[in-house]
């Protein structure tokens, strides 16, 4: 299904990215991404229960598809800032907060609980709140959360069953 909205991530301030930035959702990407992208997001979620840097080898383990298939949709992917890229002693992709936004959205259509997403409502220490409109055209609110943007770093430490990991991305535990 599609989900119609505004122009995708548009920077609040300045053109270098920097980790502090707050980037504002805007789905129109949105109707663009191909079954393999989505394909390829779904594998970078997973291999996040395991990894801080998903290797480019087990995302192509996982979403199936062929090692220059896999680097083209990593580009466009990381081109949209729905990934992000460490290649410091391993070539490794991570979900951003806009790529975990896609995977919800994504869950939401297809379920038929939204048809679109507008602007945003508001922006709190925790989540952002857009406004979006429900299967049949009712005004909704949906809530992303951002744990881990503010606070929440020992996410880890506080909840006790995610103490036996040795490591976890704060990310996916959040």
């Amino acid at each position: 299904q599609a989900i119609s909205a505004q122009p995708f991530l548009v920077r609040e301030q300045g053109k270098n990215h920097k980790p502090g930035v707050r980037m504002k959702l805007d789905a129109t990407v949105f109707r663009y991404i191909t079954k393999d992208e989505f394909r390829v997001l779904t594998a970078v979620e997973v291999g996040m229960k395991s990894h801080e840097f998903v290797p480019v080898v087990l995302i192509e383990n996982l979403a199936r598809v062929h090692r220059g298939c896999c680097y083209k949709i990593l580009q466009s992917l990381l081109r949209n800032k729905l990934v992000g890229h460490e290649g410091k002693s391993y070539d490794g992709y991570r979900l951003t907060y806009g790529g975990y936004d896609f995977l919800a959205l994504r869950a939401l259509a297809a379920r038929g609980t939204l048809t679109a997403v507008g602007r945003r409502l508001g922006v709190g220490k925790e989540s952002d709140v857009h406004f979006c409109k429900g299967a049949n055209g009712e005004m909704l609110a949906l809530k992303l959360h951002r744990l881990g943007r503010v606070s929440f770093r020992a996410i880890k430490e506080k909840r006790d069953y995610l103490q036996h990991r040795a490591h976890a991305s704060w990310m996916y535990m959040a």
